[in-house]
C-alpha cells in the first residue's frame, strides 16, 4: 500500500560532496527533502561513473547513498546536527540500474542525547526495496566535524523548479 507524505524542507547542498555536489561531475547530486512523518529521501539518478558491473549501480555506491540518507536524518531546519557514522551495514536485495531516478528512505529508528540508530531502504522506481541499510551515528554539529566554509562550500538550499512538494512511499 502506498502513502502519500509531504515535503516539509528542503536540506542543503554543497559544492564537491560525493553525495550532494553540485559542481562534483562524477558525483551523485542527491538532492534531499524532509518528510511529514519524520523520514528523510533522497532523489538520484546513478550514472555510468557509479556502475560496476555493466548496467548496475555498485554496491559502494549503494552503501554511500544509504549511509548519507540515514545520518542526514537527525537533520533539520531547526537543528543543523549531523549524523557521524559509527556502524553501518546492508543488504543487497537487487540490481540497482544506472540511468533511472532512484529514491532512498531514512530514518531515525531509536536515539539518546549523544546518538541514534537509523534504518534506510533504496527503491527502485517501482517502489520495490533494493538494498537496505542500518546503523548508529554519534549527533554532532557540524562546525565540529570540519572546517566549514559554509560560503566556499556552497553549503546552500538550492530551491528548484521541480521540486517535488509529496513523495509515495510505501507504507511503513
Amino acid at each position: 500500500m502506498m502513502e502519500e507524505h509531504q515535503v516539509l524542507f528542503k536540506q542543503q547542498n554543497s559544492r564537491m560532496c560525493l553525495v550532494c555536489g553540485m559542481k562534483n561531475k562524477i558525483g551523485l547530486m542527491a538532492r534531499f527533502y524532509g518528510l511529514d512523518d519524520g523520514r528523510l529521501i533522497s532523489t538520484f539518478t546513478a550514472r555510468e561513473e557509479h556502475q560496476s558491473y555493466p548496467g548496475r549501480m555498485h554496491g559502494g555506491i549503494a552503501a554511500t547513498i544509504l549511509d548519507e540518507t540515514i545520518g542526514r536524518a537527525v537533520m533539520s531546519p531547526e537543528a543543523q546536527l549531523w549524523g557521524v557514522t559509527l556502524d553501518f551495514s546492508m543488504k543487497l536485495r537487487k540490481p540497482v540500474p544506472l540511468g533511472e531516478p532512484l529514491r532512498v528512505v531514512g530514518q531515525i529508528d531509536t536515539e539518546t542525547r549523544r546518538s541514534f540508530v537509523g534504518s534506510g531502504q533504496l527503491l527502485l522506481p517501482d517502489n520495490t526495496v533494493a538494498v537496505e541499510g542500518r546503523g548508529k551515528y554519534l549527533k554532532m554539529p557540524l562546525e565540529k566535524i570540519a572546517d566549514f566554509d559554509h560560503e566556499g562550500e556552497e553549503w546552500i538550499v538550492l530551491e528548484e523548479e521541480n521540486d517535488p512538494k509529496s513523495f509515495f512511499l510505501p507504507a511503513l
